[in-house]
């Protein structure tokens, strides 16, 4: 209960001449201490969660937990249907998967929040495991009525002549689209950045609609392209890989190996 919440709250600032939230009225807020040792309890719990994971990994799979993170780009469209493969043959291991950009997968399996992670690119953290599971391909892709559309090859200098729709900093495909550019000597600061959006579906919702040109995942933009409500645009982009991540030192469960092994 709220009431029970609050005593503990108050049991914990108690012991320790501490203060964990500012009381604003009705309303508590996290202070920097609060905020501070917040990852240590997050830390705590996943460690808990772990245990209870490893004994019922001892069960043979009778029952169990496997939390996963991915990159938005492999969550929405490669890891489904392994997911749903696992699940047929371990219906009783509940798979719990959350989407975070690669900063946040590669932090969350280092402090145990995830068990997997998959991110697009590259990652070097001593703490971590790493192995290539899949490629990918990015496709530039416009409206059926933009410039580019009619199938002339691009060349590095027409970059410039359109707005581009472009994921955020930090996420994997927004990274391989600059390290594309670079690789094809085209200088970031000469694009015309229109808009910055959150997701895939969101920077193809506003390509569709003549915002400009974007370059994506192959799965993302593939039903896309086939039913015509977009065009690629013929200029080849360097291909990537999809990476798995676990830590080193963290158990292995037989639930993380059952679904590494349905992946090839």
């Amino acid at each position: 209960t709220q009431s029970a919440v609050s005593d503990s709250i108050a049991a914990l600032e108690t012991r320790h001449g501490v203060r964990l939230f500012d009381r604003v009225g009705r309303t508590i807020l996290l202070n920097e201490t609060g905020r501070a040792f917040l990852a240590e309890a997050q830390g705590v719990l996943a460690r808990a969660a772990a245990a209870e994971g490893l004994l019922a990994d001892l069960a043979t799979m009778r029952r169990g937990r496997l939390l996963i993170q991915a990159a938005p780009t492999i969550a929405n469209y490669w890891l489904p249907p392994f997911l749903v493969r696992f699940h047929h043959e371990f219906p009783a291991v509940h798979l719990e998967v959350a989407m975070s950009s690669t900063a946040g997968v590669i932090h969350a399996v280092r402090v145990g929040e995830a068990e997997l992670g998959f991110i697009e690119g590259r990652v070097e953290d001593p703490l971590l495991h790493h192995q290539i599971v899949a490629h990918d391909q990015l496709v530039i892709v416009v409206a059926p009525d933009h410039p580019w559309a009619g199938g002339m090859p691009l060349r590095p200098e027409d970059f410039a002549t359109s707005p581009w729709i472009v994921r955020e900093a930090g996420s994997g495909t927004r990274t391989s689209f600059e390290n594309a550019l670079t690789a094809a000597r085209v200088p970031l600061g000469t694009l015309d950045l229109a808009m910055t959006l959150p997701s895939d579906e969101a920077v193809l919702a506003a390509v569709m609609e003549g915002a400009g040109a974007t370059a994506l995942s192959e799965s993302a933009v593939a039903l896309l392209l086939s039913s015509g409500q977009l065009r690629a645009v013929h200029f080849p982009l360097p291909a990537r890989s999809y990476r798995m991540l676990r830590h080193k030192e963290r158990h292995f469960s037989q639930s993380a190996q059952a679904l590494m092994r349905l992946m090839g």
